[in-house]
Parts: structure tokens; C-alpha cells; sequence
């Protein structure tokens, strides 16, 4: 309103001038008169014929000066309204509620109107799905959101409006009894070619990948030795024409690893394919016992392709330290795993835990003080390998604690061995609060039986301490502990405790284990194995033998492990209450009333459910501290690691689990359930 004020005050100024100008002219005549009477009087005829004419001007000529404004406000209001309704751009008008009150052709065209500036009555909601009245109550102002019509993609963009004196011509158009309070401006741009053309780019652009044979050594060695360049060359034609048939290149670095690259158009039909490649190379027989798997890592989406190169790398290392048989799929941030379904293949040769052992023996003698931690609830492997730690710790002459912060009822007994006892210090046991008092520039963390920082029994450590060590046997997932110094993850390994029995044998000579420390080690081995049936390798067995000759009990770590009359209870009702899901699955509850550690009866209860006849894996849920923990068994047919992961957790290829917070008994259920289904239907479930 200050505008139009404004305005109107400048064109009576200007209407009014020649007035004034004629007060001027009679000051001038006034004084002219003074000077010379009869040039005054000449003047003044002048004078007077100037104001009349003034006056007339301004009392009769105004009216039709003001109707001229009027007719050019009008055709230029006109003009307006034509290059609205004519624009290329389709602009409209909606409600609060998204029905269209006034649109341009070009968005009636859109529309599928005949007529444009029609009040069309359509509602904008049902025309585009992605606008939805909650997007529309715009409590910025605007908004901007994408949507999809007749195949031609929009970016659309709605503003608030008023119509309050609108100068437009969009007023007229618009109904403005079915108005309602708040109008919405719908501008649509077709974005179609724009996102065409990047699709295009994005198609163009490089993968990297590398491929590694995972068990190259030990297949060629099952077959005859005349045989063996016969099965390196069909496996490197099959990779080769894997590759090709997508116009890819393939370079072979070594023997058994690859670089590839191939365009970025080709990905979704691998991952439509499940990498097809895995099983095909499987499938390469020529008499040799043992079958070759592959792992494959690509990198996507980097700024470069060095970026590329180094994703592919990143991924090889996780399908590898994953247990290999699978594709990883960096994209950016973004991973993606496939396959996965052969079980790992034990490594004969120690050499990698010699160099790890000696790595860790040198970070070790550096620090004054060692930290070690395993995962939230600790279970026996963890505390097992925690105790294998501290003895190497204290042969060092390192002073060393161990973080529990809660301690589940299958610890306890072992845990009662060191409390009180006079060959260990008071504090060899502390929470994380108190290890955070201690942290300082010469302290060493070392995570055993987890890589996945969220579920460490102290994350805050983490960030804290500078030298981190992972030592731990279970899959990697997409998150992992990424500012270690150390890291040794090997999937194939039956328990974190026979990783550590190894390093202890290469890491001092004359190391003393005493017997509680051995009897700790030997139960983590026992438990993680199901008394040796469940992932048991020959290094296995060779880890338990030092462990005995170095003192554990077996009939002492059995007494350790029987359960109260409470904990059997629930244990069998978990077993008697399961449910058979899709032929193959049970599916059970935990009670966890009265119980004091019901996540670990619940994965006993995992266990037994196994011995039933044609059960390819079971899950064991418990709710405990207001989450839902899942214990998921298998023996061989399913990996339950990648069942698992689907829900937040992670695992072995045979012992996995998951924690869903704030959710309840039956949603856990459904959600498992979904994700059984889905992995049927997708065939990562033979």
C-alpha cells in the first residue's frame, strides 16, 4: 500500500507543477513591475494568460490524463496476464487442500486439460503421489520435491502466495470463494533430458575391481599336478569372458588376483545377477577336490579413479576379511555385499599370526599401560581372550586391565577365579568410567572378540585412546573400528580364544599360562565351537592341545558351564515353544523372567534347536534392558551372518546376532520373518 501511495503522490506533484510555476511567474512579474511599471503591466498580460492556462489543465485535462493511466495500467495488466497464461513454464495456482485453481496452458497441457485457465477442480495429490498435503502446509514457504507423469520427470517447486490485490490478472481466474486461506504457486520444470543426459554420464563413468582367488594354494594342491594349469586357465576364461561380455578389460597382477574395469551402466545387471561369477567359478571341475572361490571388491562413485581404485581395495579387504566367496560394492559411502554362502576355508599356514604376534609385540613394548576390551555383555570367548591379553601384557612387564562393564551369569564363574585371587591385582577388572580415568598418551587399546565399534562394552574408548588393536574372528560388516593400528580379523577361526592361544605362542618365548588363565582360553574355545562340532579346523584342535599341556581342566571348565535348575528351564521351554517358519527355520523366545543372563541361555537354546532333523538354522530371541537380542545358529546351509546383518547385527557365517532397541517380542518376529522371506525369494538361501 506505501507503493501505490507513493506513486499517486508523484503524478499530483507532477499534475500540480505548472501551478506552482505560476506563483513563480507572478513573483517574477511582481518584481518586474518594480523595476519598470509598463514592463510590469506587459507582464502581467503574460502572467495571467499562463495561470489560466495552468488552471485549465489541471482542472479540465486531468480527468483524461488519469483515464489514459488507466487504459495503459489495463493493457499492461493484460499483457501480464497473457504472458502468464502463455508462458512455457507450467505455473498454477492450488489450495491448501491441492486442488488446482487456476493453471497457464502449459501446465494444463500437463494436466491434460483442454482449456487453460480453467478452474480445472483436479487435485495436484492425485495428479503427483509426492505431493502431499503435508508437504503443501509449506512451513518454510517453500518447498521442492521431484515427481514422475507420463513419463517425463518434474522438479517441482511451491511457494506461498496472496491474491490479496493481485495485479496479475490471475485473480480473476481464480474462484476465490473456493479458495481457502492459503494459496500454493505449483511451478513444474521438466527435468527429463537434464537427468537423461546425467544418467548418461554416469553410465560412462569407470568402475575398478579387483578379483582374488580366496583358496588358490589350497585348491590347486587337491588336484593332480599335470592338471593344474588346466584349471588356472579355465577359471581365467571364465573370468575373462565374464568380464568382456560387459566391454570390460581385465589384467591379471598375479596368480591368483585381477584388476577389472568396466562401465558403470553394467552394475545393476550384476547385482540383478547376484555376480553370477561366484558360481560359476565354483562350479569348475577337473577333478579337483576342493572347490575355488572368489572374492570381488569394486569401487564406485570416487572423484577420480584413483578414488575408484582405492573403494576397490577397501572392498576387496572386506570381502576377503569377511571369508571371502562374495562381491563387495563400494559406492561412495555406500556398501553392498553379495554371496557369501560358502563356509570360510581354514588357512593351514600360522605365518600371518607369527607376523601379527610380533606387530603386537612391538606396539605393546612401546606403551606403559594396556587396556582391553571386548563387546557389550561379554561372553566367555570374549573374556576368555581378554584374560589370553593380559597374560601377555603382564610377560611384558605391562600393567593391564580389563573393561567389563556388566557381567552376565555365564562369565561370573569364571570371573570368580581372578577376584580375590592373590596372583592378581585388585583392578584387574574395571569399568569403562574408571579405564577413561586411566587413558593418557602411552596407553594401548586392544578389542577382542568384536570389530564393530557400536557394540563395544565402552565405544567412548574408541575416540580416547590413539593405538587401538582388533583382534577378533567374526565377519566384517560395513562398520568397523577404522583408526586401528592393528587389525587382525580372520573369519575362518573358531573363537577369538584360538586366535589368542596362537599368539601366545608366538609372541615371547616362556610364556607361564596358569591354569585358571588356560581353563578361561580353553572355555572360550569350547563354547564358540559347541564342544567342537561348530567351525572346528585343525588349528583348532592344535590351539586346545597347548592350552592343555599348559594347564586347562576339561572336567573343571565342564563344571563351569552347567546351568541351574532355573536358566535349564527356560533353556527347554525356548526349545518346546519354537516355531517351524518355511520348513527349514525355527523360531523361538527366551523367557527372560527371573533370569539372570537370558541372552546367553537364549543362544544355548540356538544350539539345541539345531539337533532337530531338517532344521537349517534357528533363532533365539530374549528381551533384555528394554532390546530384543537374537542368537541365530546355523550348521552349514545358512549363512546367518547376512541374515543378521539385514536387522543391524553381524556375526560368523554360523553364529550371528542381532539387538533391536525399543521394539517388542512380535515386531522382532515379523522382522525376521520379512527377512527370511526375502532372502528365499532372492536365492541367498539355497
Amino acid at each position: 500500500m506505501k507503493e501505490k501511495f507513493k506513486i499517486r503522490g508523484q503524478l499530483r506533484a507532477y499534475m500540480q507543477w505548472p501551478l506552482y510555476l505560476s506563483a513563480l511567474w507572478i513573483i517574477a512579474n511582481m518584481i518586474i513591475g518594480a523595476v519598470s511599471a509598463k514592463a510590469g503591466i506587459i507582464m502581467a498580460l503574460f502572467t495571467l494568460l499562463y495561470t489560466g492556462l495552468a488552471v485549465w489543465l489541471y482542472a479540465y485535462r486531468r480527468q483524461r490524463l488519469l483515464g489514459g493511466l488507466v487504459e495503459f495500467s489495463a493493457e499492461y495488466s493484460w499483457m501480464q496476464k497473457n504472458f502468464l497464461t502463455d508462458l512455457e513454464l507450467p505455473y498454477g495456482i492450488a489450495d491448501e487442500n491441492g486442488r488446482v485453481l487456476w493453471g497457464n496452458a502449459a501446465l494444463s497441457e500437463v494436466l491434460g486439460e483442454e482449456k487453460p485457465l480453467k478452474v480445472t477442480r483436479k487435485n495436484i495429490t492425485t495428479i503427483f503421489p509426492e505431493i502431499t498435503k503435508e508437504a503443501l502446509k509449506l512451513s518454510n514457504g517453500t518447498a521442492e520435491l521431484h515427481a514422475t507423469l507420463n513419463d517425463r520427470k518434474y522438479k517441482i517447486h511451491l511457494k506461498t502466495v496472496t491474491m490479496e490485490g493481485s495485479s496479475h490478472g490471475i485473480g480473476q481466474a481464480v474462484d476465490m470463494d473456493a479458495a481457502g486461506e492459503t494459496l500454493v504457486a505449483v511451478y513444474l520444470f521438466d527435468e527429463t533430458e537434464i537427468l537423461t543426459y546425467k544418467q548418461m554420464v554416469d553410465d560412462q563413468k569407470m568402475v575398478a575391481g579387483l578379483i582374488y582367488l580366496d583358496n588358490y594354494e589350497e585348491a590347486l594342491e587337491s588336484v593332480e599336478e599335470v592338471r593344474r594349469s588346466l584349471l588356472t586357465a579355465l577359471i581365467d576364461r571364465k573370468i575373462t569372458k565374464y568380464i568382456t561380455n560387459m566391454n570390460g578389460i581385465v589384467k591379471k597382477l598375479e596368480k591368483d588376483k585381477y584388476f577389472i574395469a568396466i562401465k558403470q551402466s553394467y552394475i545393476p545387471e550384476l547385482k540383478e545377477g547376484r555376480f553370477s561369477i561366484l558360481e560359476e567359478v565354483k562350479g569348475v571341475n577337473i577333478g579337483n577336490e576342493m572347490a575355488v572361490t572368489l572374492s570381488i571388491g569394486l569401487g564406485m562413485n570416487g572423484d577420480t579413479y584413483y578414488k575408484n581404485y582405492d573403494f576397490a581395495r577397501i572392498a576387496i579387504d572386506m570381502a576377503l576379511g569377511r571369508g571371502g566367496d562374495q562381491a563387495v560394492v563400494k559406492d561412495g559411502e555406500r556398501i553392498q555385499f553379495f554371496g557369501g554362502k560358502a563356509p570360510q576355508v581354514e588357512k593351514t599356514t600360522r605365518v600371518k599370526a607369527r607376523v601379527k604376534a610380533h606387530a603386537l609385540r612391538e606396539l605393546m613394548e612401546t606403551k606403559d599401560r594396556l587396556l582391553i576390551m571386548g563387546h557389550r555383555l561379554t561372553d566367555v570367548d570374549s573374556f576368555g581372550a581378554a584374560v589370553g591379553i593380559y597374560r601377555i601384557a603382564t610377560a611384558l612387564n605391562k600393567k593391564a586391565h580389563i573393561i567389563i562393564n556388566e557381567v552376565t551369569t555365564s562369565v561370573r564363574p569364571l570371573q570368580d577365579r581372578f577376584i580375590g585371587n592373590p596372583d592378581y591385582p585388585d583392578d584387574l577388572f574395571l569399568t569403562g568410567a574408571k579405564a577413561a580415568e586411566l587413558v593418557d598418551a602411552n596407553t594401548i587399546l586392544v578389542v577382542v572378540d568384536v570389530n564393530r565399534p557400536s557394540i563395544t562394552d565402552a565405544p567412548e574408548l574408541l575416540r580416547m585412546v590413539k593405538t587401538i588393536v582388533v583382534l577378533d574372528h567374526h565377519r566384517q560388516s560395513s562398520e568397523i573400528i577404522d583408526n586401528a593400528v592393528l587389525s587382525y580379523v580372520e573369519p575362518y577361526a573358531s573363537s577369538a580364544c584360538e586366535m589368542v592361544a596362537e599368539v601366545l605362542q608366538y609372541i615371547a618365548d616362556g610364556i607361564k599360562i596358569k591354569s585358571a588363565e588356560a581353563d578361561a582360553l580353553y572355555a572360550g574355545i569350547v563354547i564358540d565351537t559347541h564342544n567342537f562340532t561348530n567351525q572346528t579346523g585343525v588349528r583348532t584342535f592344535e590351539a586346545a592341545a597347548f592350552l592343555k599341556r599348559n594347564g586347562a581342566d576339561v572336567v573343571r571348565v565342564r563344571k563351569l558351564f552347567r546351568d541351574d535348575l532355573d536358566d535349564y528351564k527356560a533353556k527347554a521351554e525356548a526349545v518346546r515353544e519354537a516355531e517351524i517358519f518355511e520348513k527349514y527355520f525355527a523360531i523361538s523366545v527366551c523367557p527372560s523372567e527371573g533370569i539372570g543372563s537370558p541372552t546367553v541361555i537364549g543362544a544355548q537354546a540356538a544350539n539345541e534347536l539345531l539337533d532337530i532333523a531338517g532344521i537349517k538354522a534357528s533363532v533365539v530371541m530374549s528381551h533384555y534392558n528394554n532390546t530384543v537380542f537374537m542368537s541365530a545358529r546355523s550348521i552349514d546351509e545358512v549363512n546367518v551372518q547376512v541374515m543378521m546383518e539385514k536387522l543391524g547385527g553381524g556375526g560368523h557365517r554360523t553364529i550371528a546376532g542381532a539387538q533391536l532397541a525399543d521394539v517388542t517380542i512380535e515386531e522382532a518376529k515379523t522382522r525376521l520373518k520379512a527377512v527370511i522371506k526375502e532372502m528365499l525369494e532372492k536365492g541367498d538361501i539355497s
